[in-house]
């Protein structure tokens, strides 16, 4: 005789089985997973564009290894210029340090940033002098270049240009010094001033994520 199940033994299926078994649950769960992100990403607030804070003007100096080196060279890049001379002993070395992090950071990019050290002892920072520098800080010719100009000159575009302060060179301590600013200062690809920043703390961090801001507003231009 054949076995049969008594109704009430007979399990019914719940609403999860039920929606599980359903086409159209599947169908709409898919619809869903691939229009999420979609809608997400168009949905996404794009970080606000830097400020402009001033426009450099033309300049033509001379780079370690004796070439003209300015405005035109480094036009379409994304730079960050920094200020220094060979002879400091105090924040200079600490600067440069900074710098050569910033320059293994850049590594994806050399085709379009670039890093520029002013000297502001143009007298003693000749070029060949500049050379042995970079040589030292092990800095790639390809982004980070060291630049000498006439005094007059260097003053007038720090000052003027990039806003910050440069003083007379003089003797403290018994050791020729020159004041100067130890900012970052981002410059875009037409020449323009984007942003001034700290070598200390996240000051670094923020000057690299502005860098990258500027170089893909580029690329989507």
């Amino acid at each position: 005789m054949e076995a049969t199940l008594d109704p009430q033994y007979i399990r019914k299926p719940n609403f999860i089985a039920k929606l599980v078994a359903s086409k159209l649950f599947w169908v709409l769960a898919v619809s869903f997973l691939f229009a999420y992100p979609v809608t997400k990403s168009v949905l996404r607030q794009l970080p606000a564009e830097l400020p402009v804070l001033g426009t450099l003007p033309h300049f033509m100096f001379v780079a370690e290894n004796g070439e003209n080196f300015g405005t035109e060279t480094l036009r379409g890049k994304v730079y960050v210029a920094n200020f220094m001379f060979t002879s400091c002993t105090t924040a200079c070395p600490i600067l440069l340090t900074k710098i050569q992090k910033v320059q293994h950071r850049m590594r994806g990019v050399l085709d379009r940033a670039a890093i520029v050290s002013f000297t502001v002892d143009p007298e003693t920072d000749t070029p060949e002098v500049l050379f042995k520098k970079a040589r030292e800080m092990k800095a790639n010719p390809h982004v980070w270049r060291f630049v000498n100009g006439p005094m007059s000159d260097t003053k007038k575009l720090l000052v003027d240009g990039f806003k910050v302060p440069m003083g007379d060179k003089e003797i403290a301590n018994s050791v020729m010094d020159v004041a100067h600013s130890n900012k970052l200062v981002l410059v875009d690809q037409q020449g323009q001033i984007r942003g001034y920043y700290s070598i200390e703390g996240d000051g670094i961090n923020h000057m690299m994520i502005d860098l990258g801001l500027l170089i893909n507003q580029k690329k989507m231009n």
